[in-house]
């Protein structure tokens, strides 16, 4: 058994090259929120209470439109709403007994690729896990927003734009190693990927906000997989 001090250790590991992807996309909404008249302490706390990009850009242009709070509020609820289901696949990994606080420390991490690494790991998650990784990578992120702030419009957008890119690099490197273990993931990730850039094109589909997209497709496929493939709790605790 690990102790809980070796498990943030790792966690703190594994989330630093998520902090570096982090740094990357916020700079760029720090830029944004620079055009919206946002200064750098509101920007590093609003992302380290936060840390969702799209939530807080939606956030950062309601309030420079005026917006009410009740919009605000309920838009970025929506746009959010992705992390219910990864708390709730969190919380079903957990035995019958886990206390509420323990679960809602699990709960409190999550973000889409802290959520990635957490689920792959073997047996039950670990809140210090979580909290590893959440220290490495969330303050970079408001780090970054800040500094986008700071920087405001002096860069190039081909720089900003360019720096973006490491986040998708991030993505491949959480997916590949539980692709590699169990081939239905990897179908699973295929499939999900097909199904997203159809839904961009499909008339009343690519419509719909790209969180509302993210949302259905989760739910349609993850419903599809789980009657194709259902895991047991055996499966679980070795994966």
């Amino acid at each position: 058994m690990e102790s809980n001090a070796t498990i943030f250790r790792n966690g703190f590991r594994d989330g630093i090259p998520i902090g570096l992807g982090y740094f990357a996309v916020a700079f760029s909404l720090g830029i944004a929120a620079h055009g919206y008249g946002f200064g750098p302490l509101q920007g590093f706390i609003a992302s380290i209470l936060t840390y969702a990009s799209a939530g807080q850009y939606i956030g950062f242009s309601l309030y420079a439109a005026n917006a009410a709070l009740i919009q605000l509020i309920i838009l970025t609820v929506i746009t959010n709403a992705r992390y219910i289901l990864m708390g709730v696949t969190l919380n079903q990994r957990m035995p019958a007994g886990t206390s509420l606080a323990r679960r809602l420390a699990v709960g409190t991490t999550i973000t889409d690729e802290i959520f990635g690494i957490t689920i792959a790991r073997p047996g039950i998650p670990s809140p210090y896990y979580g909290f590893g990784a959440w220290t490495a990578a969330v303050p970079m992120w408001a780090a970054g927003t800040s500094i986008g702030i700071i920087t405001g419009t002096a860069l190039p957008a081909q720089i900003v734009s360019a720096l973006s890119v490491a986040i998708f690099g991030m993505f491949i490197a959480v997916i590949i190693p539980p692709a590699r273990k169990d081939r239905m993931i990897g179908v699973a990730v295929a499939v999900s990927f097909a199904f997203s850039y159809a839904a961009s094109h499909l008339p009343r589909v690519s419509g719909m906000s790209s969180g509302n997209r993210t949302i259905l497709l989760t739910l349609l496929i993850s419903a599809a997989f789980a009657l194709i493939a259902p895991r047991t709790d055996q499966d679980n605790n070795e994966q």
